[in-house]
């Protein structure tokens, strides 16, 4: 008995060791799931997805996905011209091509558009072609002459829906030579072109050729005389011509250019060049009135003077109530220079009003107005009637 005793204690003995060891080893698992919890980041439950997704399905929440624009770099931009046999270089700021070959430019880009020479654009010939392809479009100009002389350029265009814009800041521009033996200008419909010489606004003459090697002077016709170009007062630009900077009264008259190349000798058109003095702000009329209120039958006289610059010319127009019912308009007219000053001069125009009416009251306004544009002055004037006289 006392055996059988002994034998269940050990059993529970055992047991008890067992469940201690089973205890401690799950502790030790659980601790090692919680480290690795930690280290790693957690995952949503299968809950959590099924909710987010029931959310989403009734409208509750939305993402809204926004298309990425990306405009392409100055660098995506590329223009090229292709030669024989299927070679391709970059151009540069110009290129030459001899007169009667074809041009043929490529630029990179989906969709291009190309901008040429106003010649061209008027005058379609069939010479010239554009083809747009999947990554790039080409300009075809063929026969060509030294007509054809000028600045070339592609810009990409950006469309979204229906819009479409133009990104000229991101053009690729190339001025192209087309050297003609027998033509060293540019050739030109007018035999005189009338050229405004403005003080404030540099005055180009185009005198455009067809050869970057040719020598280009600037003469005057009367008195014969080559005209000094120091490249301050007067600039030469192979592609842009004879630059003026500060036109002034003695660069006025007729001029032309001569370009010399090997043996060829040429003169260009002749440019009437007309010397006018621009204002450099439109004037500012000042308006006064003999008086404010006059009574029936007395005279009215309305001033509008206008301080500007020596030569420049001012219009003065009056704008006035009599004018509803046809009254004519008397005027004097005065210019005069400012005392003390040697560039001002005053214009002045008097408005005359004789023997006033109930219809000469009112507004009367004076516009005075020069080539940079007009400005205006008005002044009210009243018309009292006189008191009749008391009956004794």
């Amino acid at each position: 008995m006392i055996g059988m005793n002994l034998y269940r204690l050990k059993w529970k003995l055992v047991l008890s060791v067992l469940l201690i060891c089973i205890v401690i080893s799950e502790l030790a698992h659980c601790d090692k799931e919680a480290q690795e919890q930690r280290k790693s980041p957690r995952k949503k439950s299968k809950s959590a997805k099924t909710t987010l997704a029931k959310v989403a399905k009734k409208g509750v929440m939305t993402v809204k996905s926004k298309p990425m624009v990306n405009p392409p770099t100055q660098g995506q931009i590329l223009l090229t011209q292709v030669l024989n046999r299927g070679k391709f270089i970059k151009v540069g700021e110009s290129i030459s091509v001899n007169a009667g070959a074809t041009l043929e430019l490529r630029c990179r880009g989906k969709p291009v558009q190309w901008s040429v020479p106003s010649y061209l654009e008027e005058d379609d010939d069939g010479r010239l072609r554009f083809v747009q392809h999947e990554k790039y479009g080409v300009l075809t100009l063929v026969n060509t002459t030294g007509a054809d002389t000028g600045e070339y350029s592609c810009y990409p265009v950006f469309c979204e829906d229906t819009d479409c814009r133009k990104n000229y800041e991101k053009a690729a521009k190339v001025f192209v030579f087309f050297p003609d033996p027998q033509e060293l200008f540019v050739p030109s419909a007018d035999y005189y072109e009338v050229i405004k010489l403005r003080t404030n606004w540099p005055t180009r003459l185009p005198c455009q050729v067809t050869s970057p090697a040719a020598n280009v002077t600037l003469h005057r016709e009367f008195p014969p005389v080559e005209l000094a170009v120091d490249g301050t007062e007067i600039s030469f630009d192979v592609k842009k011509g004879f630059t003026i900077h500060r036109p002034r009264p003695y660069h006025a008259g007729a001029l032309y250019c001569v370009a010399s190349l090997g043996g060829l000798r040429q003169s260009s058109t002749k440019y009437m060049l007309i010397y006018v003095n621009y204002p450099m702000a439109p004037p500012t009329p000042v308006i006064q009135a003999s008086s404010s209120s006059l009574a029936i039958g007395e005279n009215l006289r309305v001033i509008c003077t206008v301080m500007g610059e020596r030569n420049v010319a001012v219009e003065i127009t009056w704008e006035y109530p009599g004018q509803q019912i046809g009254r004519p308009q008397y005027t004097l007219e005065s210019i005069n220079p400012v005392t003390g000053s040697t560039t001002g001069q005053q214009t002045q125009s008097t408005l005359l009003v004789d023997e006033m009416r109930d219809v000469d009251q009112g507004v009367y306004t004076c516009t005075a107005e020069n080539l940079q544009g007009s400005k205006s002055a008005s002044i009210t004037v009243k018309v009292l009637h006189k008191a009749k006289p008391t009956k004794p």
